[in-house]
């Protein structure tokens, strides 16, 4: 279903992404983010469960999410770097 690296960006971040997870999807609950614990697959299939939609509409929602989160983290990384420059 995923990629490596996908899986890799979400477990290797799950901490911080966990967090965003309920905004996300907000039919998901607290309990499924702990069921979930940065596994991509388990993530995909409780999308999957509660949103109706297919495996790979729910991938690419994942996917959309993790690049809009990494990007963010960029521009903050950008934003201070350029802050501690001045």
């Amino acid at each position: 279903m995923t990629d490596n690296s996908l899986r890799d960006r979400i477990q290797g971040n799950w901490k911080q992404l966990s967090g965003s997870v309920v905004r996300e999807w907000g039919k998901l609950t607290h309990n499924d983010v702990e069921q979930i614990k940065g596994d991509v697959e388990v993530l995909a299939g409780k999308i999957q469960q509660r949103y109706g939609v297919t495996e790979a509409e729910a991938s690419k929602q994942i996917k959309n999410w993790v690049d809009m989160f990494h990007a963010k983290q960029t521009e903050q990384s950008n934003s201070d770097t350029s802050t501690n420059q001045a």
